[in-house]
């Protein structure tokens, strides 16, 4: 899950298609809004000086090159090392290394064919919707255990534990492992930054060894007495005589925590912010199931879990008057796709009730994002709830994001309901 960067140069970009705002100034990642309604104003298509390669911010671009086949997230299977002149592969990164080798995130056809279809049926939405009383459930037992004082930091108490609780389950973990898992999670994520350090490099390297430590003991259960659950779903699943191996199998579940979690739990917190920030009447969201789907929706278009995708480009190639070369990245902006006002009315105002909803924040093509059913259960399920138990929900404090650009969410939310 480590991000895609540039290998060589580009040069000769034209001035007026460079565009720079630095990730790790708190006044951008804060509100990272204000960079992309300059884009739309002038070209959707620039060239990200402190990233060093080409972007795309428009969601018409957007949607499509999640489908063109001509990019991809592995390089690797059309070129060598040498041609693209990448580094070998660091040794203190060896282990989160492994968890990406076989991570569906990264593989193209036709390796990710056949890991996506061994895995997907535990995802249909026809079978993760028999876990909406159960996640029902398990929002309210969270909401008990705060309930009772005056402010809370709703991320910590709430949106975290609940997809982190959901995924354990139902990968058949012990009913002990959830915040070793958050711990592991949060810790691997942050080679996302921008700029990676050394000293992060090794943590999450740490964390990614003890993950896959936890899920090898786990595996070697299963392979001894099988359960019903997802852990052994996989290990036990068949196409054409073929089953995963072990590491494929480590690599889908810590990608299924890492990805699905930190998504989930961004959407949630920001989700909340989004609708007590807009004035609108918290009760008049979630009247029916089909209102309570577009809030989501909606959260999830207005203040988007993941701002940009990083893809290669698999031969040389000219898109949209931009000339890339075999292995040159290129940046999908999903968070400011989602606010393009060519593609959305009013596009920076949060609207549950648009008719012209969209959004490309699970992306699209075939990285879809596997686990949204499931994730667009938790989070109507999450606001449903919370608002239904607290109607007087409020903002304690201001909400600060952290310094991660790509996974755009909150550090806490302090919120209080009395």
């Amino acid at each position: 899950m480590a991000a895609i960067v540039q290998l060589k140069p580009v040069e000769n970009v034209p001035q007026h298609r460079r565009s720079g705002a630095d990730p790790r100034d708190p006044a951008f990642y804060q509100n990272p809004y204000a960079f992309y309604d300059r884009l739309h104003a002038s070209d959707p298509t620039f060239f990200w000086d402190e990233y060093g390669h080409w972007c795309f911010a428009g969601f018409k671009q957007v949607s499509a090159l999640l489908r063109d086949k001509r990019f991809g997230r592995e390089i690797l299977h059309v070129a060598t090392r040498e041609e693209l002149g990448m580094p070998d592969p660091k040794l203190h990164t060896q282990a989160f290394d492994l968890t990406e080798k076989y991570s569906l995130l990264n593989l193209e056809p036709p390796g990710h064919t056949r890991l996506r279809t061994l895995v997907n049926r535990a995802f249909v939405s026809r079978h993760v919707e028999q876990l909406r009383p159960r996640i029902i459930k398990l929002a309210n037992e969270l909401i008990d255990g705060f309930e009772g004082q005056d402010e809370v930091d709703l991320i910590k108490a709430f949106a975290a534990p609940m997809p982190a609780i959901i995924i354990a389950e139902m990968l058949g973990l012990s009913a002990e492992a959830p915040p070793k898992l958050l711990n592991w999670s949060n810790r691997m994520v942050a080679m996302y930054m921008f700029g990676v350090s050394h000293d992060t490099e090794l943590d999450a390297n740490d964390a990614a060894q003890d993950f896959m430590d936890y899920l090898q003991l786990a595996i070697a259960e299963r392979r001894k007495q099988p359960r019903e659950d997802l852990l052994t779903h996989m290990l036990t699943a068949e196409q054409n005589g073929e089953r995963l191996s072990d590491e494929e199998v480590m690599s889908t579940a810590i990608l299924l925590l890492n990805a699905g979690h930190e998504a989930t739990v961004h959407t949630t917190g920001n989700g909340v912010k989004s609708i007590l920030e807009s004035g609108i009447d918290p009760a008049t969201l979630f009247t029916s199931d089909e209102q309570a789907a577009a809030t989501a929706e909606e959260c999830l278009r207005f203040d988007a879990p993941l701002h940009m995708f990083t893809r290669y480009a698999l031969s040389d190639l000219e898109y949209e008057g931009v000339h890339l070369r075999k292995g040159d990245v290129i940046g999908l902006m999903l968070g400011a796709a989602n606010r393009d006002p060519a593609r959305f009315a009013n596009a920076n105002s949060f609207d549950p009730f648009r008719t012209d909803g969209a959004n490309v924040s699970f992306g699209a093509g075939i990285h879809f994002c596997i686990g949204a059913p499931l994730a667009r259960i938790e989070l109507q399920v999450a606001f449903s709830e919370l608002f239904r138990r607290l109607p007087k929900l409020r903002i304690a404090q201001q909400p600060q994001y952290n310094n991660v650009f790509h996974f755009h969410g909150l550090e806490k939310l302090m919120v209080r309901w009395r």
